[in-house]
């Protein structure tokens, strides 16, 4: 689970688009917090900050705790708007996130053990078909990332989400399919080489 990270916010007086640019202006973002039975909290949050959680690589996955009027609201980051030019942030919406809430996120894979791996040691590609999981969790147990072991797969192997040990109280988002996450693939050379033997074994 990622650190809880914490984000100074000020209440928006005024909405609207001459309001945000002023905002943006003076070095700020507007947002917004929604969600939990509760009216949605028009706020403003320091851009550099907000870059800064931004490239920690998790903020998505991660609770971020909104101060704002005195008091601390638990959110779960849910979008960030970026200028299409400057690629600044623009605007941000949060999750409001009640006692056990349950979320749905998308959590990086990364593969272990590639060492291990016959196909890969002899030179074939982990084709990877999907770099996130959709998860379902408590806001509580959201996993960093979801690590895959590719120990004694070879060449043609197929990994699917039925071969991945979930941590437990998280699931798939994903239930009617049992979807592929990656492949190994030979590259061409490889192919070309085992097409080569085969010929040379059926001649003999």
């Amino acid at each position: 689970m990622s650190d809880t990270l914490h984000l100074p916010a000020e209440t928006r007086e005024r909405a609207g688009k001459g309001a945000s640019r002023a905002l943006r202006r003076e070095g700020r973002v507007p947002a917004v917090v929604y969600g939990g039975n509760e009216e949605p909290l028009a706020i403003h949050v320091e851009e550099k900050l907000l870059v800064k959680q931004l490239g920690t690589g998790h903020f998505f996955n991660s609770i971020v705790e909104v101060e704002v009027g005195g008091k601390t609201v638990r959110t779960l980051p849910k979008d960030v708007a970026f200028h299409p030019v400057s690629d600044r942030p623009i605007h941000a919406d949060f999750l409001r996130l009640s006692a056990n809430s349950t979320v749905h996120v998308e959590v990086p894979v990364i593969f272990v053990n590639e060492a291990a791996s016959p196909g890969l040691k002899r030179g074939a590609v982990l084709n990877i078909v999907r770099h996130e999981l959709e998860l379902v969790c408590e806001a509580d147990k959201i996993p960093d990332d979801i690590a895959i072991d590719v120990t004694g797969l070879d060449v043609g192997a197929s990994i699917h989400i039925s071969h991945v040990t979930l941590p437990a109280g998280v699931k798939s988002a994903i239930t009617d399919r049992d979807f592929t996450i990656a492949t190994i693939v030979a590259p061409s050379g490889l192919r070309s080489e085992e097409g080569d033997n085969s010929k040379t074994e059926a001649a003999s």
